[in-house]
C-alpha cells in the first residue's frame, strides 16, 4: 500500500474516533483514569469487601460478602466486628499512634536536613546543579532493601561505626544503634531524603532573586529576608515534601521489620502480621482501610498545595 493510501486509512480512523466522540484530551485523561481504575479502584473495593467479612477456615479465609443460600435475592452479609476490634485492642492504637509519631518525626528531620541542601543546589551556578541531582537520585538506582541491609552492617553491635569508635578508643563497648527506634529513624530519613530535597529544589530554584534584592534594599537583614520572603515562598515545596515523605512512611513495612526491634510497633507491619501470619485478612483488610482514610486528608492537602505550587511555575 502506498503512503497516500496509508494516510487516507489514518485519517479515516482519527475521524472515526472524532465522530465517536474520542479527542486527544479524553485519551490524555482517559489512560490514567483507567489505570488508576485497574490499580487503585478496584482492589480498593476488593479490600474493603474483605473488611466487611467474618473470619473463616477455608479458602479463602472469610465469608462472602452475599449469602445465595436462600434462594431469590441474595442477603448481604455486613460483618462491622472487625472495624470493633480495632478499638478493642490497644495494639492497633499503639501501632497506629507509634506509626504517626516516627513518620511525623521523620518527616521533621528530612525538612531539617534537606532544606539547606535543597537551597545551597538551587543557589549553586547553572553547570554545579544537574551533577549535585545526580548525587541526590544516585541512590535510587540501587534496590532498597539493599540499602537498608547496608545499614545494618553499619549499625549493628559489631558493624563499621561501632568497630571504628572502639579502635580510636572514643567508647568501649558497643553503642545499641540496632534494633530501636533509632535505626528506624535513620533507615527512613536515609531512603525518603530525596523526596523531600527535590520537591524543595524545585520551589527555591523557581524564586525570583530580585525581592530578595528589593528587601536587601529596604534594609532587611539575610535572615530577616530568608524568613519574610524565601520561607513563605518555598511553603508549599515544604507541604509537598512532607507529604511524599509522612504519606509513604506511616505505611512503612521494610526498614521497621529489619532496622527496628520489638518494640518498634507500625502499622505495616501489623497489617503484614495478620495476613501472612495470623491468616485473619478481614482484620487486616479492616486495619488497611482505617490507615487509608487516615491518609485521605494528607493527601488532599498534598494535592492542593501540588496544585498550587503548578500554577506558579
Amino acid at each position: 500500500m502506498s503512503q497516500s493510501g496509508n494516510s487516507s486509512v489514518l485519517d479515516r480512523v482519527v475521524a472515526g474516533f472524532v465522530r465517536a466522540g474520542v479527542t486527544g484530551r479524553r485519551v490524555v485523561i482517559g489512560i490514567p483514569l483507567i489505570w488508576l481504575t485497574l490499580f487503585f479502584l478496584l482492589p480498593f473495593l476488593i479490600v474493603l469487601k474483605i473488611s466487611f467479612a467474618s473470619q473463616i477456615v477455608g479458602i479463602p479465609p472469610f465469608s462472602p460478602l452475599f449469602d445465595w443460600s436462600a434462594g431469590g435475592f441474595p442477603k448481604l452479609q455486613l460483618d462491622f466486628s472487625n472495624y470493633d476490634y480495632l478499638f478493642s485492642d490497644d495494639l492497633y492504637i499503639v501501632a497506629y499512634l507509634n506509626s504517626v509519631k516516627i513518620a511525623f518525626f521523620s518527616t521533621c528531620i528530612c525538612t531539617l536536613i534537606a532544606y539547606p541542601m535543597a537551597y545551597g543546589v538551587a543557589r549553586a551556578p547553572e553547570s554545579w546543579r544537574n551533577p549535585l541531582l545526580l548525587l541526590i537520585v544516585l541512590p535510587f538506582w540501587t534496590s532498597l532493601l539493599l540499602r537498608v541491609y547496608a545499614w545494618i552492617g553499619l549499625l549493628k553491635g559489631n558493624g563499621i561505626i561501632n568497630n571504628f569508635l572502639i579502635s580510636i578508643g572514643l567508647i568501649t563497648d558497643p553503642l545499641p544503634m540496632m534494633n530501636n527506634a533509632f535505626s528506624v529513624y535513620v533507615g527512613i530519613v536515609y531512603s525518603y531524603l530525596p523526596f523531600m530535597l527535590l520537591p524543595l529544589y524545585a520551589s527555591l530554584s523557581r524564586l525570583d532573586l530580585t525581592l530578595l534584592e528589593a528587601a536587601a534594599d529596604l534594609g532587611a537583614s539575610r535572615t530577616r529576608a530568608f524568613l519574610s520572603v524565601t520561607l513563605p515562598l518555598s511553603l508549599p515545596g515544604v507541604i509537598a515534601g512532607g507529604m511524599l515523605v509522612f504519606i509513604p512512611a506511616i505505611g512503612e513495612f521494610v526498614i521497621p521489620s529489619l532496622l527496628g526491634g520489638p518494640g518498634t510497633t507500625m502499622i505495616g507491619r501489623v497489617i503484614w502480621d495478620e495476613f501472612f501470619e495470623n491468616q485473619a485478612w478481614p482484620v487486616a483488610s479492616a486495619v488497611a482501610i482505617a490507615l487509608m482514610l487516615f491518609l485521605v486528608v494528607p493527601i488532599m492537602i498534598f494535592q492542593y498545595y501540588q496544585a498550587r505550587s503548578e500554577e506558579q511555575i
